[in-house]
């Protein structure tokens, strides 16, 4: 059987993960909120009144394209293109390129980023691979100009980052929005693991500090996992209606 991707990939193994995930989208959720492009994310409404519904959507798809065969993984892209072709429809208005470009950069991106973190450091032939699954997603969508390879990409990701970024009233209202969903507690939480994996001007535009008090707790935390204790700890600090979904984003038993 064909598969879109791999079954042996670096791709599977960080988007079979359920802790990789969540590193994901924390460092996305904070990208998405300068992007000059957000307000797109506001005239659905999705993203705004229910975030964490918004990231698990997300995940579905992704994980559907990762772990499905070929034609299933293609038709899953092309539900996305036709959802946001809807959107487009109904402001009367395009999406502009780079800003489909900017999340599939922030996908290649955080991906490496957070699986660098909890596990190991990926060689470039991985980093390669993992680029390469998402410009495959992005040509299936018919994207314009995409880099060719992982180092122009990322030449391309430093300019994106530079000229495509900034803070706003979105901004603003989106994390008043991931605040008033997560509560006081685990809204902290997400700040702090935010730094932890963002890029340094992304930092910098939300006024993050350099050093985060999540750098111990995460050390502590990839020990709990060899004491298979990692379920215990987010059941502590994730909230309970979304726990046996994020226990279900978990694949890598079955790889």
């Amino acid at each position: 059987m064909d598969f879109f991707v791999k079954k042996d990939s670096i791709v599977r193994q960080i988007w079979g993960n359920a802790d990789t995930i969540l590193l994901i989208f924390a460092g996305a959720s904070a990208e998405f909120a300068l992007n000059k492009a957000v307000d797109w994310l506001y005239f659905t409404g999705s993203l705004p009144s229910d975030p964490l519904a918004r990231l698990f959507s997300t995940v579905a798809y992704a994980q559907k394209i990762v772990f499905s065969e070929k034609e299933k993984a293609l038709s899953a892209i092309d539900q996305i293109t036709a959802v946001h072709q809807s959107v487009e429809a109904s402001r009367n208005a395009k999406i502009p390129d780079w800003a489909y470009r900017d999340v599939l950069f922030m996908l290649i991106d955080y991906s490496i980023r957070s699986f660098e973190l909890l596990e190991r450091k990926l060689d470039d032939a991985e980093k390669e691979e993992v680029f390469d699954v998402f410009y495959r997603v992005g040509k299936r969508m018919g994207l314009k100009g995409l880099p060719e390879n992982y180092f122009d990409w990322l030449v391309m990701r430093v300019d994106h980052i530079q000229n495509n970024l900034m803070k706003s009233e979105f901004t603003v209202d989106l994390f008043t929005q991931y605040h008033k969903h997560l509560g006081l507690i685990r809204y902290q939480i997400l700040l702090e693991t935010q730094a932890l994996v963002l890029p340094g001007r992304v930092s910098k535009l939300l006024n993050y500090r350099n050093l985060s008090w999540m750098q111990p707790i995460l050390y502590f935390y990839k020990f709990s996992r060899k004491l298979k204790l990692e379920y215990l700890i987010k059941s502590i600090i994730l909230p309970s209606a979304y726990q046996s979904r994020i226990k279900a984003l978990d694949l890598t038993k079955d790889l």
